[in-house]
């Protein structure tokens, strides 16, 4: 019964823009949008994940869209619950046992208060986890980075995800210090769909500012301009049309939200003990989540501190390892059932 229980626990990488969910023995094993479509008649929910974000901006008005998650934190309650549970039963299809509850590690912004906090913990209790413990979100990309995060030294994580970005310093197991701030991926699509609004009069989708992140998006003036074709509509006419874009506009409309986050980063350095500090000077700055994705962050962020940074070998997927390898701690989680996402664990 013992090995049946443990197989079935579970780390969760609960994002604004996107869940993972990490099996213990089998490590991440689902990876989906964080989004769900409910029937505005019936108040049912028709699709979770991948086939919900399918129908952003293609349904008919029955039917509504809708990100539970916003800058990390839980917007929506009841959503947030059966779109974890559906999740949760998905990823447990993956395991050989069933038949007891999973005890879930979830991981969660290190800026959140204790009331968001306990949302996301009773979140996931309504969503079948027989016990849920919080790991602060750059303590399990740290881990997932594999980061000396238990050594007497400075290791310093830069967490860029949908919702939120967390920077922190950690040492001997615990956040020596951090900064967290809500802007991240979403932003910069927000900054795109902005700025191709208010210089075209075009109007375009979610889907596509991100495709248009993703395919000549650049945190800094590149070394090539390349082009992309962006359709949408136009706000004069009501008709759609098509554009021409260059790399060098996209890197324009990203410049606040990217100083926003180098601001946080040398905040954090500011406030780390000189130690430590040297600590980070030798060994560079980890970059993670997708956000670490965008052309020339990383260069941006070494050009700024006079630091060497180095994006993380799977960006998308270090919170959710990390979330997962802290279950091997679980006896402490369970030893500190009030366990603060910012204490150390031994």
């Amino acid at each position: 019964m013992s090995i049946l229980r443990f197989s079935q626990d579970l780390g969760i990488d609960l994002g604004t823009a996107n869940t993972l969910v990490f099996l213990k023995g089998k490590g991440v094993v689902l990876s989906e949008p964080s989004v769900v479509a409910i029937n505005n008649v019936t108040g049912e929910i028709t699709a979770v994940g991948s086939e919900a974000r399918n129908m952003i901006g293609r349904t008919p008005g029955n039917i509504s869209v809708v990100r539970p998650m916003k800058d990390g934190v839980i917007a929506d309650y009841d959503t947030t619950a059966t779109m974890m549970k559906y999740y949760i039963k998905k990823a447990r299809e993956k395991s050989k046992g069933f038949g007891t509850k999973p005890n879930i590690v979830v991981c969660v912004p290190s800026g959140i208060t204790k009331v968001e906090e306990r949302a996301v913990i009773d979140a996931t209790k309504l969503a079948g986890a027989k016990n849920a413990f919080p790991i602060a979100e750059p303590f399990a990309a740290a881990i997932g980075a594999d980061l000396p995060v238990w050594e007497p030294t400075g290791s310093m994580i830069i967490d860029i995800g949908g919702g939120t970005t967390e920077v922190a310093v950690i040492s001997l197991g615990g956040i020596v210090t951090s900064k967290s701030i809500r802007v991240a991926g979403n932003d910069f699509d927000e900054s795109i769909t902005h700025y191709i609004r208010q210089n075209y009069n075009l109007m375009i989708g979610e889907r596509t500012a991100e495709a248009i992140k993703i395919e000549i998006g650049s945190a800094t003036d590149p070394d090539e301009n390349n082009t992309m074709e962006v359709r949408g509509r136009n706000l004069l006419t009501g008709l759609p049309e098509t554009i021409s874009i260059t790399e060098l506009e996209i890197a324009g409309a990203l410049e606040e939200s990217i100083e926003k986050i180098v601001d946080a980063v040398k905040y954090t350095l500011e406030k780390t003990p000189p130690e430590l500090s040297a600590d980070v000077m030798n060994r560079g700055i980890v970059l993670s989540g997708g956000g670490a994705l965008l052309k020339n962050i990383d260069k941006v962020i070494s050009k700024e501190t006079e630091i060497p940074v180095f994006i993380t070998e799977n960006p998308l997927e270090s919170v959710a390892i990390g979330t997962g390898e802290s279950l091997k701690y679980i006896q402490h989680f369970q030893s500190h059932p009030n366990v603060s996402t910012r204490s150390t664990i031994e």
